[in-house]
């Protein structure tokens, strides 16, 4: 069971971690409010959605050293940051570390949550797309590896023929494999099976 969203605030000052407390439950959100970076960090569960209020200024690990800190886990929640000393080079460097915004106190009230709602869209959006990649990525992990080796030639635009000469096989080995890895995969048609598939192929190349 999915668990319901939630606004995650880090900021070292009490007052602004109440206020902002008041005015995301006022707004029917779920919140849960850190002193340090260290002390959310310790708490946080991937799994959990919703969405990062993060103060940039802080003792021990800063907004932005945590920022680093999840990018580095592939931690996608998505982050917005609010300061009081913001500075150009700053606010470049949160938003080029995916920050959704940067916003500098005071701010608007309204802002913010306009903003929040966003990262929360943003977020559900991110986890349905990560459960549907490791769903094909389970689908190509039960393929043998001649079906997996076919399946890319075949994504790559080769016909049968060509493809059986360049295995040495029969051509109708290698409609066998592709009958097979059709199957497995779910697909009905090679357009499905070339938009769902490229992108797996595509990383592992990289990797």
């Amino acid at each position: 069971m999915e668990s319901k969203p939630t606004v995650f605030v880090v900021d070292d000052d009490s007052a602004v971690r109440h206020s902002l407390r008041w005015l995301l439950e006022s707004a029917g959100l779920l919140v849960e409010t850190f002193e340090t970076a260290q002390a959310f960090l310790q708490a946080y569960h991937p799994e959990r959605p919703g969405c990062l209020v993060l103060d940039v200024r802080m003792p021990g690990l800063s907004g932005l050293d945590l920022q680093d800190q999840l990018q580095a886990q592939h931690i996608t929640l998505p982050i917005i940051i609010i300061t009081g000393h913001g500075d150009v080079p700053m606010a470049i460097r949160a938003l080029k570390g995916g920050a959704i915004d940067f916003i500098e106190k005071p701010f608007s009230e309204q802002l913010l949550l306009d903003r929040i709602h966003q990262g929360i869209a943003l977020d559900a959006k991110q986890r349905i797309k990560h459960a549907q990649h490791t769903v094909i990525q389970e689908k190509i992990d039960r393929l043998t590896p001649r079906e997996r080796e076919v399946m890319g030639f075949v994504v790559d635009g080769k016909a049968n023929k060509q493809i059986a000469a360049l295995l040495e096989r029969s051509q109708k080995t290698i409609e066998i494999h592709r009958a097979n890895f059709m199957r497995k995969m779910e697909v009905d048609s090679l357009a499905e099976l070339v938009r769902i598939v490229q992108p797996h192929l595509d990383h592992s190349e990289d990797a």
